[in-house]
Protein backbone atom coordinates (compact mmCIF):
# COMPACT_ATOMS: atom_id res chain seq x y z
CA UNK A 1 0.00 0.00 0.00
CA UNK A 2 1.70 3.20 -1.18
CA UNK A 3 1.14 6.50 0.77
CA UNK A 4 2.59 8.78 -1.57
CA UNK A 5 1.58 12.24 -1.60
CA UNK A 6 -0.71 11.54 0.99
CA UNK A 7 -0.35 13.30 4.34
CA UNK A 8 -1.69 11.72 7.90
CA UNK A 9 -1.71 14.35 10.69
CA UNK A 10 -1.50 13.06 14.21
CA UNK A 11 -2.89 15.12 16.96
CA UNK A 12 -1.47 14.51 20.28
CA UNK A 13 2.13 13.34 21.40
CA UNK A 14 1.62 10.89 23.79
CA UNK A 15 2.23 7.20 23.37
CA UNK A 16 -1.53 6.45 21.50
CA UNK A 17 -0.03 9.39 18.98
CA UNK A 18 3.27 8.47 19.02
CA UNK A 19 2.48 5.04 18.16
CA UNK A 20 0.29 5.53 15.36
CA UNK A 21 2.44 8.21 13.66
CA UNK A 22 5.53 6.02 13.90
CA UNK A 23 3.64 2.95 12.70
CA UNK A 24 2.05 4.91 9.81
CA UNK A 25 5.09 6.10 8.15
CA UNK A 26 6.76 2.73 8.37
CA UNK A 27 3.84 0.63 7.27
CA UNK A 28 2.73 3.18 4.05
CA UNK A 29 6.01 4.60 2.60
CA UNK A 30 5.76 7.70 1.05
CA UNK A 31 2.74 8.78 3.68
CA UNK A 32 4.09 12.27 5.06
CA UNK A 33 3.02 12.17 8.77
CA UNK A 34 3.33 14.99 10.94
CA UNK A 35 2.61 14.93 14.80
CA UNK A 36 1.35 17.94 16.44
CA UNK A 37 1.40 18.24 20.39
CA UNK A 38 0.11 21.18 22.12
CA UNK A 39 2.93 21.58 24.89
CA UNK A 40 6.66 22.05 24.89
CA UNK A 41 7.00 18.19 26.36
CA UNK A 42 6.01 15.04 23.93
CA UNK A 43 5.24 11.52 25.69
CA UNK A 44 4.70 13.10 28.88
CA UNK A 45 3.04 10.19 30.50
CA UNK A 46 5.05 8.09 29.57
CA UNK A 47 7.88 9.56 31.27
CA UNK A 48 6.56 9.59 34.62
CA UNK A 49 4.49 6.07 34.60
CA UNK A 50 5.68 3.61 36.95
CA UNK A 51 8.10 5.70 38.65
CA UNK A 52 9.60 6.94 36.16
CA UNK A 53 10.26 2.87 35.07
CA UNK A 54 7.44 2.85 32.25
CA UNK A 55 4.66 0.27 33.12
CA UNK A 56 4.76 -0.62 29.13
CA UNK A 57 2.10 -3.49 29.58
CA UNK A 58 0.93 -6.55 31.38
CA UNK A 59 1.82 -10.00 30.83
CA UNK A 60 -1.86 -11.31 30.14
CA UNK A 61 -1.54 -12.66 27.14
CA UNK A 62 -4.86 -13.97 26.79
CA UNK A 63 -7.22 -11.39 25.68
CA UNK A 64 -10.87 -12.47 27.21
CA UNK A 65 -8.82 -12.18 30.65
CA UNK A 66 -6.79 -9.02 29.17
CA UNK A 67 -9.82 -7.32 28.16
CA UNK A 68 -11.74 -7.86 31.35
CA UNK A 69 -9.40 -5.37 33.35
CA UNK A 70 -11.16 -2.17 31.59
CA UNK A 71 -13.88 -0.89 33.49
CA UNK A 72 -15.30 0.76 30.15
CA UNK A 73 -14.42 -0.81 26.67
CA UNK A 74 -14.27 -4.36 27.50
CA UNK A 75 -16.16 -5.68 24.51
CA UNK A 76 -14.58 -2.99 22.26
CA UNK A 77 -10.61 -4.47 23.73
CA UNK A 78 -11.96 -7.87 22.46
CA UNK A 79 -12.14 -6.92 18.80
CA UNK A 80 -8.88 -4.92 18.88
CA UNK A 81 -6.86 -6.72 20.87
CA UNK A 82 -6.89 -9.65 18.07
CA UNK A 83 -4.71 -6.69 16.20
CA UNK A 84 -2.25 -6.09 18.21
CA UNK A 85 -2.35 -7.43 22.23
CA UNK A 86 0.50 -7.38 24.80
CA UNK A 87 2.31 -10.08 23.15
CA UNK A 88 3.07 -7.77 19.88
CA UNK A 89 3.97 -4.98 22.32
CA UNK A 90 6.58 -6.94 23.66
CA UNK A 91 8.15 -8.06 20.36
CA UNK A 92 7.86 -4.66 18.46
CA UNK A 93 9.85 -3.44 21.41
CA UNK A 94 12.45 -6.52 21.51
CA UNK A 95 12.81 -5.92 17.31
CA UNK A 96 14.04 -2.49 18.35
CA UNK A 97 16.47 -3.61 21.01
CA UNK A 98 14.27 -2.75 24.01
CA UNK A 99 13.20 -5.91 26.19
CA UNK A 100 10.49 -6.21 28.81
CA UNK A 101 11.03 -7.68 32.29
CA UNK A 102 7.96 -9.09 33.89
CA UNK A 103 7.27 -8.48 37.67
CA UNK A 104 6.03 -10.50 40.02
CA UNK A 105 2.20 -8.60 39.49
CA UNK A 106 2.40 -9.19 35.75
CA UNK A 107 3.55 -5.66 35.21
CA UNK A 108 6.05 -5.41 32.45
CA UNK A 109 9.21 -2.78 31.95
CA UNK A 110 12.12 -2.06 30.19
CA UNK A 111 15.18 -4.05 31.69
CA UNK A 112 16.18 -0.63 32.27
CA UNK A 113 13.71 0.23 34.31
CA UNK A 114 13.49 3.61 32.88
CA UNK A 115 10.81 5.16 30.92
CA UNK A 116 13.79 7.28 28.83
CA UNK A 117 14.40 3.62 27.23
CA UNK A 118 11.11 3.71 25.70
CA UNK A 119 10.99 7.42 24.86
CA UNK A 120 14.65 7.09 22.80
CA UNK A 121 13.05 3.92 21.27
CA UNK A 122 10.06 6.08 20.04
CA UNK A 123 12.05 9.09 19.32
CA UNK A 124 14.33 6.58 17.31
CA UNK A 125 11.66 5.29 14.79
CA UNK A 126 10.44 9.27 14.57
CA UNK A 127 13.45 9.85 12.86
CA UNK A 128 14.24 6.80 11.20
CA UNK A 129 10.78 7.24 8.98
CA UNK A 130 10.81 10.95 9.20
CA UNK A 131 7.67 11.92 10.94
CA UNK A 132 7.72 15.38 11.15
CA UNK A 133 7.12 16.18 15.23
CA UNK A 134 6.02 20.02 16.12
CA UNK A 135 5.47 21.26 19.48
CA UNK A 136 3.85 23.76 21.14
CA UNK A 137 1.43 23.14 18.32
CA UNK A 138 -2.44 23.86 19.64
CA UNK A 139 -4.96 22.91 17.55
CA UNK A 140 -8.35 25.10 17.90
CA UNK A 141 -10.16 23.76 15.52
CA UNK A 142 -10.69 20.90 12.96
CA UNK A 143 -12.75 20.44 9.77
CA UNK A 144 -13.63 18.43 6.84
CA UNK A 145 -14.33 18.82 2.77
CA UNK A 146 -12.09 16.92 0.37
CA UNK A 147 -9.86 17.15 2.63
CA UNK A 148 -8.86 17.97 6.51
CA UNK A 149 -8.29 21.55 7.90
CA UNK A 150 -6.64 21.79 11.15
CA UNK A 151 -6.43 25.34 12.43
CA UNK A 152 -3.65 26.36 14.90
CA UNK A 153 -3.37 28.72 17.51
CA UNK A 154 -2.42 31.68 16.20
CA UNK A 155 -4.98 31.00 12.82
CA UNK A 156 -2.05 28.88 10.95
CA UNK A 157 -4.10 26.38 8.78
CA UNK A 158 -2.64 22.82 8.06
CA UNK A 159 -4.28 20.24 5.47
CA UNK A 160 -4.22 16.77 5.80
CA UNK A 161 -5.86 13.71 4.12
CA UNK A 162 -6.22 11.74 6.79
CA UNK A 163 -6.07 12.79 10.82
CA UNK A 164 -5.57 10.58 14.19
CA UNK A 165 -6.50 12.33 17.25
CA UNK A 166 -4.78 10.90 20.04
CA UNK A 167 -5.04 13.47 22.60
CA UNK A 168 -6.11 11.58 25.67
CA UNK A 169 -8.15 12.06 28.26
CA UNK A 170 -9.62 15.58 29.42
CA UNK A 171 -11.30 16.36 32.93
CA UNK A 172 -13.69 18.79 31.86
CA UNK A 173 -16.39 18.23 28.96
CA UNK A 174 -15.58 21.77 27.41
CA UNK A 175 -12.18 20.47 26.40
CA UNK A 176 -14.03 17.52 23.86
CA UNK A 177 -16.23 20.38 22.36
CA UNK A 178 -13.80 20.90 19.41
CA UNK A 179 -14.61 17.38 18.71
CA UNK A 180 -18.39 17.35 19.25
CA UNK A 181 -18.11 20.35 16.22
CA UNK A 182 -17.02 17.53 14.05
CA UNK A 183 -20.18 15.23 15.26
CA UNK A 184 -18.88 12.75 17.24
CA UNK A 185 -20.81 12.26 20.63
CA UNK A 186 -19.00 12.40 24.00
CA UNK A 187 -19.50 10.46 27.26
CA UNK A 188 -19.31 12.69 30.02
CA UNK A 189 -15.42 12.63 31.23
CA UNK A 190 -15.03 11.68 34.77
CA UNK A 191 -11.80 10.85 36.94
CA UNK A 192 -10.33 7.06 37.27
CA UNK A 193 -7.48 6.19 39.06
CA UNK A 194 -7.52 7.93 41.76
CA UNK A 195 -7.14 7.83 45.91
CA UNK A 196 -9.45 8.10 48.68
CA UNK A 197 -9.26 11.32 51.32
CA UNK A 198 -10.02 10.85 54.74
CA UNK A 199 -8.76 14.05 56.10
CA UNK A 200 -8.03 14.50 59.79
CA UNK A 201 -8.47 10.57 60.34
CA UNK A 202 -5.70 9.44 62.94
CA UNK A 203 -4.81 6.38 60.59
CA UNK A 204 -2.88 9.10 58.33
CA UNK A 205 -0.40 8.90 61.10
CA UNK A 206 0.91 5.66 59.60
CA UNK A 207 1.51 7.25 56.37
CA UNK A 208 3.69 5.33 53.95
CA UNK A 209 2.96 1.92 55.48
CA UNK A 210 1.99 -0.22 52.66
CA UNK A 211 0.08 -3.78 53.71
CA UNK A 212 0.62 -6.67 51.17
CA UNK A 213 -3.27 -7.70 51.05
CA UNK A 214 -6.37 -5.66 52.09
CA UNK A 215 -10.07 -6.09 51.20
CA UNK A 216 -11.22 -2.87 50.24
CA UNK A 217 -15.23 -2.48 50.06
CA UNK A 218 -17.30 0.50 49.20
CA UNK A 219 -20.80 0.73 51.55
CA UNK A 220 -23.99 0.19 50.09
CA UNK A 221 -22.43 -1.37 46.94
CA UNK A 222 -21.27 -4.12 45.01
CA UNK A 223 -17.64 -2.31 44.71
CA UNK A 224 -14.93 -4.32 46.57
CA UNK A 225 -11.30 -4.96 45.72
CA UNK A 226 -8.73 -6.80 47.29
CA UNK A 227 -4.52 -6.31 46.54
CA UNK A 228 -2.13 -3.75 48.23
CA UNK A 229 -3.31 -1.13 50.11
CA UNK A 230 -1.18 2.04 50.97
CA UNK A 231 -2.09 4.45 53.94
CA UNK A 232 -0.63 8.23 52.47
CA UNK A 233 -0.88 11.49 53.93
CA UNK A 234 -4.26 12.15 53.07
CA UNK A 235 -5.71 8.57 53.29
CA UNK A 236 -5.72 5.41 51.05
CA UNK A 237 -4.38 4.22 48.25
CA UNK A 238 -2.36 1.73 46.48
CA UNK A 239 -3.83 -0.83 43.45
CA UNK A 240 -6.83 -2.58 45.56
CA UNK A 241 -7.89 1.37 46.47
CA UNK A 242 -7.30 2.70 42.40
CA UNK A 243 -8.68 -0.49 41.21
CA UNK A 244 -11.53 0.31 42.99
CA UNK A 245 -12.12 3.96 41.94
CA UNK A 246 -11.52 2.69 38.19
CA UNK A 247 -14.69 0.22 38.32
CA UNK A 248 -16.29 2.93 40.60
CA UNK A 249 -15.53 6.04 38.89
CA UNK A 250 -19.31 6.87 37.39
CA UNK A 251 -20.81 5.47 41.41
CA UNK A 252 -18.43 7.39 43.29
CA UNK A 253 -18.53 10.73 40.78
CA UNK A 254 -22.74 10.35 41.62
CA UNK A 255 -22.10 10.32 45.42
CA UNK A 256 -19.58 13.60 44.79
CA UNK A 257 -17.07 11.67 46.23
CA UNK A 258 -18.56 11.65 49.72
CA UNK A 259 -18.75 7.42 50.64
CA UNK A 260 -17.59 5.00 53.34
CA UNK A 261 -15.74 2.66 52.95
CA UNK A 262 -14.44 -0.88 55.02
CA UNK A 263 -11.42 -2.59 55.29
CA UNK A 264 -10.30 -5.76 56.17
CA UNK A 265 -7.09 -6.18 57.04
CA UNK A 266 -6.39 -10.09 57.21
CA UNK A 267 -8.64 -11.40 54.31
CA UNK A 268 -7.43 -14.38 54.74
CA UNK A 269 -8.30 -14.78 58.26
CA UNK A 270 -12.28 -15.23 59.57
CA UNK A 271 -13.39 -13.18 62.84
CA UNK A 272 -13.27 -16.67 64.02
CA UNK A 273 -9.90 -17.49 63.17
CA UNK A 274 -8.91 -14.35 64.94
CA UNK A 275 -10.96 -15.47 67.93
CA UNK A 276 -8.90 -18.92 67.81
CA UNK A 277 -5.45 -17.15 67.50
CA UNK A 278 -5.82 -14.39 70.42
CA UNK A 279 -7.16 -17.86 72.26
CA UNK A 280 -3.94 -19.75 71.52
CA UNK A 281 -2.15 -16.93 72.22
CA UNK A 282 -3.36 -16.21 75.90
CA UNK A 283 -3.73 -19.27 76.88
CA UNK A 284 0.42 -20.47 75.58
CA UNK A 285 1.65 -16.63 75.91
CA UNK A 286 -0.54 -15.23 79.02
CA UNK A 287 2.43 -12.78 80.21
CA UNK A 288 3.14 -11.63 76.98
CA UNK A 289 2.62 -8.09 75.51
CA UNK A 290 -0.23 -8.20 73.04
CA UNK A 291 1.84 -5.59 71.34
CA UNK A 292 4.71 -8.37 71.02
CA UNK A 293 2.13 -11.13 70.20
CA UNK A 294 1.02 -10.11 66.70
CA UNK A 295 -0.72 -13.35 65.41
CA UNK A 296 -1.14 -11.73 61.88
CA UNK A 297 1.33 -10.36 59.03
CA UNK A 298 0.01 -7.19 58.92
CA UNK A 299 2.64 -4.38 60.16
CA UNK A 300 3.69 -3.87 63.60
CA UNK A 301 2.87 -0.05 63.54
CA UNK A 302 -0.63 -0.93 62.41
CA UNK A 303 -1.02 -3.79 64.73
CA UNK A 304 -0.53 -1.65 67.63
CA UNK A 305 -2.70 1.39 65.80
CA UNK A 306 -5.75 -1.10 66.10
CA UNK A 307 -4.41 -2.32 69.98
CA UNK A 308 -4.60 1.56 71.05
CA UNK A 309 -7.73 2.29 68.46
CA UNK A 310 -9.45 -0.95 70.37
CA UNK A 311 -8.54 0.47 73.69
CA UNK A 312 -5.75 -1.86 74.13
CA UNK A 313 -2.25 -0.14 76.07
CA UNK A 314 0.71 -1.19 74.54
CA UNK A 315 1.90 -2.89 77.90
CA UNK A 316 -1.64 -5.10 78.27
CA UNK A 317 -0.88 -8.49 79.00
CA UNK A 318 -2.81 -11.32 76.94
CA UNK A 319 -3.96 -12.96 80.34
CA UNK A 320 -5.52 -9.41 81.26
CA UNK A 321 -6.70 -8.93 77.58
CA UNK A 322 -10.89 -8.04 78.80
CA UNK A 323 -13.28 -9.85 76.42
CA UNK A 324 -14.69 -6.36 75.03
CA UNK A 325 -11.43 -5.23 73.99
CA UNK A 326 -10.43 -8.37 72.29
CA UNK A 327 -13.55 -7.87 70.20
CA UNK A 328 -12.86 -4.63 69.15
CA UNK A 329 -9.40 -5.75 68.15
CA UNK A 330 -10.74 -8.12 65.89
CA UNK A 331 -13.84 -5.49 64.75
CA UNK A 332 -10.63 -3.14 64.10
CA UNK A 333 -8.88 -6.16 61.78
CA UNK A 334 -11.96 -7.70 59.77
CA UNK A 335 -13.73 -4.09 59.39
CA UNK A 336 -12.25 -0.58 60.04
CA UNK A 337 -14.58 1.84 58.51
CA UNK A 338 -13.44 4.86 56.86
CA UNK A 339 -15.35 8.25 55.90
CA UNK A 340 -14.05 9.36 52.17
CA UNK A 341 -14.37 13.02 51.33
CA UNK A 342 -12.84 13.78 48.63
CA UNK A 343 -10.08 12.57 46.00
CA UNK A 344 -6.48 12.90 44.96
CA UNK A 345 -5.43 12.08 41.50
CA UNK A 346 -3.28 9.18 41.44
CA UNK A 347 0.55 11.06 41.31
CA UNK A 348 0.12 12.27 37.79
CA UNK A 349 -1.22 9.25 36.06
CA UNK A 350 -4.32 11.07 35.13
CA UNK A 351 -6.57 8.99 33.59
CA UNK A 352 -10.46 9.73 32.55
CA UNK A 353 -13.41 7.70 31.97
CA UNK A 354 -15.40 9.12 29.01
CA UNK A 355 -14.83 10.35 25.79
CA UNK A 356 -15.54 9.57 22.23
CA UNK A 357 -18.04 7.31 22.28
CA UNK A 358 -16.82 3.81 21.23
CA UNK A 359 -20.62 2.95 19.04
CA UNK A 360 -19.06 5.57 16.99
CA UNK A 361 -15.57 3.90 16.19
CA UNK A 362 -14.53 1.30 13.98
CA UNK A 363 -12.64 -1.26 16.53
CA UNK A 364 -11.68 -3.32 13.09
CA UNK A 365 -9.75 -0.01 11.66
CA UNK A 366 -9.98 2.82 14.77
CA UNK A 367 -11.59 4.83 11.86
CA UNK A 368 -14.93 7.05 12.96
CA UNK A 369 -18.31 5.76 11.52
CA UNK A 370 -18.77 9.12 10.94
CA UNK A 371 -16.23 10.60 8.66
CA UNK A 372 -13.81 8.68 6.43
CA UNK A 373 -10.36 9.54 6.86
CA UNK A 374 -10.92 10.50 10.86
CA UNK A 375 -9.28 7.77 13.06
CA UNK A 376 -9.15 7.51 16.65
CA UNK A 377 -6.09 6.47 19.60
CA UNK A 378 -5.76 5.94 22.75
CA UNK A 379 -7.58 7.65 26.09
CA UNK A 380 -9.71 10.09 24.09
CA UNK A 381 -11.55 7.21 23.35
CA UNK A 382 -14.36 5.92 26.41
CA UNK A 383 -11.65 3.15 27.15
CA UNK A 384 -9.89 3.28 30.63
CA UNK A 385 -8.05 0.25 32.35
CA UNK A 386 -6.96 -0.39 35.83
CA UNK A 387 -3.88 0.39 36.49
CA UNK A 388 -0.68 -2.35 35.72
CA UNK A 389 0.05 -1.50 32.32
CA UNK A 390 -3.29 -1.45 30.63
CA UNK A 391 -3.83 1.97 29.78
CA UNK A 392 -0.31 2.06 27.98
CA UNK A 393 -1.66 -1.11 26.25
CA UNK A 394 -4.79 0.08 24.67
CA UNK A 395 -2.59 3.10 23.23
CA UNK A 396 -0.23 1.18 21.39
CA UNK A 397 -3.16 -1.73 20.21
CA UNK A 398 -5.66 2.00 19.15
CA UNK A 399 -1.86 3.38 17.58
CA UNK A 400 -1.09 0.72 16.02
CA UNK A 401 -4.38 -0.31 14.20
CA UNK A 402 -5.29 3.30 12.97
CA UNK A 403 -1.51 3.41 11.56
CA UNK A 404 -2.39 0.72 8.84
CA UNK A 405 -4.87 3.54 7.63
CA UNK A 406 -7.75 1.32 5.68
CA UNK A 407 -8.90 4.24 3.56
CA UNK A 408 -5.39 4.98 2.30
CA UNK A 409 -6.69 3.53 -1.33
CA UNK A 410 -10.16 5.24 -0.86
CA UNK A 411 -9.17 9.24 -0.38
CA UNK A 412 -8.51 11.46 -2.93
CA UNK A 413 -8.34 14.85 -3.40
CA UNK A 414 -5.52 17.75 -3.59
CA UNK A 415 -3.73 18.53 -0.05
Amino acid sequence: MEGAHKRLIVIGGGAAGFFCAINAARLQPGLQVILLEKSSKLLSKVRVSGGGRCNVTHSLFEIGAFSRRYPRGQNFLKKTLHQFDAAATVAWFAERGVTLKTEADGRMFPETDSSETIIACLLREAARFSVEIRMNADVRSVRKDEVFHVELAGGRLLEADFLCIATGGAPKSAQFDWLRALGHRIVEPLPSLFTFNIPGHPITSLMGLSVERARVKVEGSKLAEEGPLLITHWGLSGPAVLRLSAWGARELAEKQYHFTVHVHWTPDLSENDLKDLLADARRMHPQKKVANGNPTDIPVRLWEFLLQAAGISLDQRFADLPAKAENALIRGLTDSVFMVTGKTTFKEEFVTAGGVQLSEVDPNTMMSRKIPGLYFAGEVLDVDGITGGFNFQHAWTSGFIAAKLPSLQDTSGPR
